[in-house]
């Protein structure tokens, strides 16, 4: 184990190696001495927390309906896409506002929020507050994500934020594949309550933990911009309204077209909105590699986000297997994904980000394609499913945390919460447009009992992932703009 000198700072900071970690101390607030690897745990766990629960309810939706008969599944289906779209809009501002109050702050009010709000989804009375509670759940996300990797690399130094980074974005990645297994034991084990109920637990103990080892961290940062949210999240959800529920509306009829109409209105806005800020823009932001990370993040994310919910409905609708079944049976993807991530670390220290995790995504093509050409009307588990699922694990484990890296490591100090904020925007707008592809094939009901509608799901799984394999060429062979510290560093207090 080795320790390593941070520029002006000269206090003593983690090792990282691959996916393990060598923890040193590290400085905090009044010059107290903590272990890295404790910081690392509970920024973890918030990014575990966070991305569970954008998949994790998929598995639940049936369970939610029966306890909500007179809702339509098209409108209950906004428990899932009213998180994710609230998680992506708020994920910047969040980041922004974290460099402007403190990051340790940031990080415990988000944890307290998305805490309270689980503990009271698990206990709605009616779908309409289920879906207000989810909304308030999203910003506690929200504020989670950016900050807990802005705490992370703001105490590594230059040469380990690319394995720090891994290991959050194995997290996460990790996280979202496994939310459907672990939803399916605990809808089995009592009910669709007991998947929010999993959060007071991990959310309390983090929150703890993080009250006495985490440091405040702030930079100079402009205030949110929250015109620009307000059309974020208006366009997205137009798209996601109008994809959703085209089958029931009608392609053609005019709340579809209208829909469309207005979110191209708002998403011109938005652009026009952007013009002004990108004139006093870091240019770090605006660097190919960052843009052209995030875009391939968000393109994979369609891909992995369509996959989970086209999953778990076939296996419950063609293969009829139980809600507990479905949730054994996918289990073995991200079990895969934790052990490909170590290899898949090393091999993007060797071989470059942008060609690893080209060659994820292109392997996770392939996993979808297996599915669709060999997911038959008759269950064979072990022949036509397992291959696949090792195909998918590996390509997420060398594609996501690869992406996430290459999005934020050639950032300066200064701007890790805004950039890390900005990369898993990408992923949830992308997993709202995969989710909202698959209920538009699969129908509106979230079900189909035509097998050729799930080929459909992994079909586009194949396309999505296969244009992100391309997008992920362009990113090089490193993310790595800068090297050595910066002379923004963020302020310890």
């Amino acid at each position: 184990m080795g320790t390593r000198r941070r520029g002006s700072i000269g206090e003593r900071l983690p090792v990282f190696e691959g996916a393990g970690v060598a923890a040193a101390d590290v400085g905090v607030a009044g010059g107290e001495p903590v272990r890295g690897g404790v910081v690392l745990a509970i920024c973890s766990v918030a990014a575990f927390m966070a991305f569970l629960d954008a998949t994790i309810v998929n598995i639940a939706f049936p369970n939610i309906e029966r306890s909500f008969r007179g809702v339509s599944p098209s409108w209950l289906s906004w428990i899932i896409n009213g998180y994710n779209i609230l998680f992506a809009a708020l994920l910047l501002p969040a980041g922004r506002l974290a460099d402007l109050v403190g990051r340790r702050r940031l990080f415990h009010v988000g944890l307290f929020v998305f805490t309270a709000a689980s503990l009271l989804c698990a206990a709605a009375p009616t779908a309409e507050l289920l879906i207000s509670l989810r909304i308030v759940q999203a910003v506690g996300a929200a504020l989670l994500v950016p900050t807990g990797l802005g705490l992370l690399l703001g105490v590594l130094p230059a040469e380990r934020r690319v394995a720090g980074v891994a290991i959050l974005g194995a997290a996460a990645a990790v996280a979202a594949a496994i939310g459907p297994s672990l939803g399916g034991f605990l809808v089995t084990a009592s009910s669709w309550r007991l998947v929010f109920l999993v959060n007071g637990p991990l959310g309390i103990a983090a929150l703890l933990a993080g009250s006495f080892i985490l440091p405040e961290q702030r930079t100079a940062a402009k205030p949110p911009d929250l015109l620009a949210t307000t059309l974020l999240i208006g366009s997205v959800g137009l798209v996601a309204l109008a994809i959703t529920q085209g089958p029931s509306w009608g392609w053609t009829s005019w709340r579809v077209l209208g829909s469309f109409a207005l979110a191209a209105i708002l998403a011109a806005a938005l652009r026009i909105r952007r013009r002004a800020e990108e004139a006093a823009e870091p240019q770090a932001l605006k660097a190919r590699i960052v843009r052209t990370a995030n875009a391939a993040t968000a393109i994979f994310a369609a891909a992995f986000y369509a996959k989970i919910l086209n999953d778990v409905l076939f296996l419950t609708s063609i293969w009829h297997y139980s809600i507990l079944a479905t949730g054994a049976a996918i289990t073995p993807g991200p079990l895969f994904t934790a052990l490909f991530a170590p290899p898949a670390g090393r091999a993007a220290k060797r071989l470059g980000l942008g060609p690893v995790a080209a060659l994820g995504a292109f392997i996770y093509a392939l996993g979808c394609g297996w599915y669709a050409l060999r997911a038959g009307v008759h269950p064979n588990y072990v022949r036509d499913w397992l291959p696949g699922t090792v195909l998918t694990g590996l390509g997420i484990a060398l594609a996501f945390p690869t992406l996430t890296t290459a999005a934020v490591e050639s950032l300066p100090t200064s701007l890790y919460a805004t950039g890390s904020a900005l990369n898993a925007t990408a992923r949830q707008l992308g997993g709202v447009l995969g989710i909202s592809v698959v209920i538009a094939i699969i129908g509106q009901g979230g079900i189909s009992i035509f097998h050729s509608a799930y080929v459909h799901g992994w079909t586009f799984g194949v396309g999505a992932a296969a244009v992100a394999a391309l997008a992920a060429l362009l990113v090089g062979r490193s993310g790595t703009a800068q090297s050595g510290t910066d002379a923004a560093a963020p302020q310890h207090s």
